[in-house]
């Protein structure tokens, strides 16, 4: 019995101690370095990074490349769109995805709307969160 209740206690000291915070001191040095690299690369970049997107559109006419992409705003708001001009064709991309499986996805709900588009890969825009605001 004493042994069963020095193994409890001990078993719920080791559990409390793992579950310790850490805590991060923006004024050290490793910390300063690694927002640095980060920094750096957000500016080389344009903060864009390797990723995919889905080609709805692709044709000369500039009037009707403009209307899909307006046929699909419409429909679709949860989605950013891009009009791209390809010399010598106007393409409309759609979405920011980091994987081709997160793409498909999301490809498989536009496939009746849009049974000509088709995933590529392409730079994308980091997620943007909107701002919180302080009440």
């Amino acid at each position: 019995m004493r042994s069963t209740l020095t193994l409890f206690i001990l078993t719920l000291g080791i559990t409390y101690l793992s579950c310790a915070q850490t805590v991060i001191n923006p004024d050290d040095a490793k910390f300063k370095l690694l927002f640095e690299k980060a920094a750096d690369f957000h500016k080389k970049t344009d903060g864009t990074y390797d990723g995919y997107r889905i080609k709805i559109h692709f044709g000369a006419d500039k009037t009707k490349a403009r209307e899909i992409k307006s046929r699909f705003l419409s429909r679709y708001t949860d989605a950013n769109s891009y009009e791209e001009y390809q010399q010598p064709n106007f393409v409309i991309l759609v979405g920011d995805f980091r994987s081709k499986a997160e793409a498909f996805e999301y490809y498989k709900n536009i496939f009746n709307d849009f049974p000509n588009a088709f995933i590529v890969k392409d730079k994308i825009n980091p997620i943007r969160f909107p701002e919180l605001s302080n009440k």
